[in-house]
């Protein structure tokens, strides 16, 4: 498994706060199962904070299903990303899943409100919808690095 740092341009020489993430890829036919924020325009592989008491695996499965509506079993961690913005450190482990079955999506507020989607995307698509996370350098720091560090996860896997 591989590690690798982003670091922002806004990153303080020490960070205070820290995030855990876990994500995870789903693969179907040269496809990848992103989200789509239809309010803010934008792509995510879908994942989500870990909770306290959860193993990485754990997280992966809990937020593939509330997020996507499919159960998932992670086959294989590929990837762990640490970013570095302002005091914060955000980590996300990446999984390979298997979709073993479905259930009822159990979306946030802020999904809710965000319009949450699930979009099968072309996989040559997907790494050029990220590819593109320069463009958004000067009109969306938080877009652009999220589109870095999803770029970075599928060019690694």
């Amino acid at each position: 498994m591989t590690t690798l740092n982003i670091y922002g341009e806004n990153r303080l020489a020490n960070y205070t706060k820290t995030r855990i993430a876990c994500r995870g890829v789903i693969i179907r036919d040269d496809k990848i199962l992103l989200t789509y924020e239809v309010n803010t325009d934008q792509y995510f592989i879908p994942g989500g904070g870990l909770e306290e008491g959860e193993t990485f695996e754990q997280c992966c499965i809990r937020e593939l299903a509330e997020e996507t509506g499919i159960v998932v079993q992670p086959t294989k961690q590929f990837l762990t990303i640490n970013e570095y913005y302002s005091d914060w450190l955000f980590v996300s482990h990446y999984f390979v899943c298997k979709p073993i079955g479905t259930t009822c999506t159990n979306l946030t507020d802020a999904e809710r409100e965000h319009g949450l989607q699930t979009r099968w995307v072309n996989i040559d698509q997907a790494i050029a919808i990220f590819a593109k996370h320069q463009d958004y350098a000067t009109q969306n720091e938080m877009k652009r690095g999220a589109y870095l560090r999803e770029y970075t996860a599928l060019s690694k896997l």
